[in-house]
């Protein structure tokens, strides 16, 4: 499986709200809501020197009164972990992105819901304990996925169990906020909406799916790794003063 493909169909899947390119980085601006969608990824090579390059990415974050934060995946040039240390950018976050190959495989047959931007929102807060008005950024990243999405909900009559995101680009299934009622959790509903969201990747199409999963987090890696398959691909990690 190739790891840039994943981390293409990712970056697609979480569309920042303003992005620019800088010497083979691309630098995501999306007013402060998630580490992916506001930070550094650098992804193709680089002609500027690097330690340049730090500062100016360092003045661009801060003009928009964002803190600068570097997303370091292993298509980072080798020696910008280590410059940035030396810039006392400490290493947080370390996350595994996993990857399934669908092809040929049979998932339990769980009806999801497929909701409405507007109301999956809500029932995203609902299921966070989080309050809407601050997920209005949220929404517009969720608003502006260039691929067929899926905004799934799982419900046992007329009780909402979990929801998550699902991005389907050609033949790539990226799921994403997958969050459980924090009252029913354990209990297998998360297992069921992956599987009904799974269903209807391969519906339309998907051979691929991936997500990602931090690696403090062992339960749910657990979970992706032995009820489903998931194998993990490659690692990532941010940088932060």
């Amino acid at each position: 499986m190739h790891a840039q493909r994943i981390e293409e169909a990712a970056l697609n899947a979480w569309p920042a709200l303003q992005q620019m390119l800088y010497d083979g980085w691309i630098l995501r601006f999306s007013k402060g809501y998630t580490k992916r969608a506001n930070s550094v990824n650098p992804l193709f090579p680089s002609q500027i020197d690097i330690d340049e390059k730090i500062s100016a990415c360092e003045r661009l974050y801060i003009e928009k009164g964002l803190p600068p934060i570097f997303r370091i995946t292993p298509f980072a040039p080798p020696k910008l972990d280590q410059a940035l240390a030396q810039h006392n950018f400490h290493r947080l976050d370390p996350t595994l992105v996993l990857h399934l190959d669908l092809t040929g495989r049979d998932f339990q047959p769980v009806h999801v819901e497929s909701e409405s931007l507007a109301d999956w929102v809500d029932m995203f807060c609902v299921l966070s304990r989080v309050d809407e008005g601050e997920h209005m950024t949220h929404r517009a990243i969720l608003e502006a996925i260039p691929s067929r999405r899926l905004l799934a909900s799982l419900w046992k009559g007329d009780q909402l169990l979990a929801c998550g995101v699902g991005v389907l680009e050609m033949d790539h299934f990226g799921l994403f906020d997958l969050v459980t009622d924090p009252d029913l959790r354990n209990r297998g509903h998360g297992t069921k909406l992956i599987n009904g969201m799974l269903t209807w990747a391969q519906a339309f199409g998907a051979s691929h799916a991936y997500l990602s999963v931090e690696a403090v987090k062992a339960p749910a890696r657990h979970i992706y790794e032995t009820k489903f398959g998931f194998q993990e691909v490659y690692q990532y990690w941010y940088r932060r003063k």
